[in-house]
């Protein structure tokens, strides 16, 4: 029986898929249920796993852009497993063909005269006659960038004379060039990225935070908080989502977007996650992280980022979302212009830390710093909203005791 393969729907919105990578070949015996594709949607790579055992054969290339429901392979459901070994009485047969071919180079090799012995090094071998070294210094080249045509392999006058510095050339390395396309999902991303640049009216406005009460936190109860909840860390993630569900309260036109001429307002926070995968840039979602605790948010992170990780993310994963978090800083950026993740109106943009000497009640103290960044766009959410909840996160970052813990922090951590 041949078994007809349909590309599956992804999600309601998806049509199209591309196969990215078959992890079969065509006559490969499948199993049921092993992966045989990746396919890129406008959102995510997903496994085509077998649906029945037999021989595939396949109907699409890598690269190919498929409908949703089309045909990509047949398996052959009656075909037998192979054994995968040769019958045994098979092998003595092709022995000896095999043997005269080696008779042939034999003989041949026997034939062959013998290369000539390459010249004996002496100590002679690479060393300047006077003469010649007087040159080579005046030409500043190395005597062992120079091959001696004198007795014993001895560098000669002339062999300096006629020697050039090696200096390179404008050709001389590399110069390759390979042509790869994108995959959907990174066609896709890029697509989104320059509409949020050409149809929003996008602005970033920027302050610090001195993380040194967050660090005092972590440090006094990151042990316990691992040890308590099966080893999900207290990261610095668990502090930014509760700081901007916090100022998205304070300051609820961030938490809206643009539909038209109309304002779409949420009374929840669904805090997209930017998280960097084997496939490009993933953006799940951490639903009503404003109802999470902070061993909640740690937990849900830490699912999301293994499955973006391992490639297993899916659209539902990253389907909606009212505010995004990205963090440049594990790479290393210092201060940068995060671009919105539309439809959204507001992203929030983390970097790394740095001491730094900062103004502490007159005096000068260092700090561990951090930039953070807001962009946001401008036709639906204001200087003064932006700024303030700006300014509402950094204060809750800086007061996380009273203002993200209740003023129990084994109570917030949970232990």
């Amino acid at each position: 029986m041949i078994l007809e393969m349909k590309v599956p729907s992804p999600g309601e919105s998806i049509k199209e898929v591309e196969i990215a990578t078959w992890l079969v070949k065509d006559g490969d015996y499948v199993e049921k249920d092993q992966a045989i594709a990746e396919v890129d949607s406008d959102k995510a790579t997903l496994e085509l796993p077998a649906e029945a055992s037999g021989i595939i054969t396949l109907k699409a290339e890598e690269g190919d852009a498929v409908a949703v429901g089309a045909v990509v392979c047949h398996i052959d459901t009656a075909a037998a497993k192979p054994s995968g070994s040769a019958p045994a009485d098979e092998a003595p047969a092709a022995a000896p063909k095999a043997e005269a071919p080696a008779k042939t180079e034999s003989t041949e090799a026997k034939a062959a005269p013998a290369a000539p012995a390459a010249p004996a090094a002496t100590y002679a071998t690479g060393t300047p006659s006077p003469a010649a070294k007087k040159i080579l210094d005046e030409k500043n080249i190395e005597p062992a960038s120079v091959t001696g045509t004198g007795k014993g392999g001895r560098i000669t006058k002339d062999d300096a004379v006629n020697a050039v510095p090696s200096m390179g050339t404008p050709t001389g390395g590399n110069r390759g060039s390979e042509r790869t396309k994108l995959s959907m999902l990174r066609r896709k991303v890029a697509e989104r990225l320059v509409a949020a640049k050409n149809e929003t009216a996008m602005l970033t406005t920027f302050n610090e935070v001195n993380m040194t009460p967050i660090n005092t936190l972590r440090n006094e109860y990151k042990d316990a908080f691992k040890a308590k909840h099966g080893g999900v860390g207290l990261g610095y993630m668990s502090f930014f989502t509760k700081a901007v569900t916090r100022a998205l309260e304070l300051y609820p036109d961030v938490n809206s977007m643009m539909d038209g001429d109309y304002k779409v307002a949420y009374d929840f926070a669904d805090i997209s996650i930017a998280v960097s995968g084997p496939k490009g840039l993933m953006v799940p979602v951490v639903r009503n992280a404003e109802n999470l605790t902070f061993r909640g948010i740690e937990a849900e992170i830490k699912r999301l980022a293994i499955k973006a990780r391992d490639g297993q993310i899916t659209v539902d994963d990253m389907t909606g979302g009212t505010f995004t978090i990205t963090n440049g800083g594990v790479f290393g950026s210092m201060l940068s212009t995060p671009i919105i993740n539309p439809p959204q109106s507001g992203i929030l943009g983390m970097h790394n830390i740095i001491e730094r000497p900062i103004a502490v009640n007159g005096k000068v103290e260092i700090h561990p710093m951090m930039y953070v960044a807001l962009s946001y766009d401008h036709r639906i959410i204001d200087g003064r909203e932006s700024v303030g909840f700006l300014v509402a996160v950094k204060e809750a970052l800086e007061n996380p005791v009273e203002l993200l813990c209740g003023g129990n922090p084994k109570k917030a951590f949970e232990l």
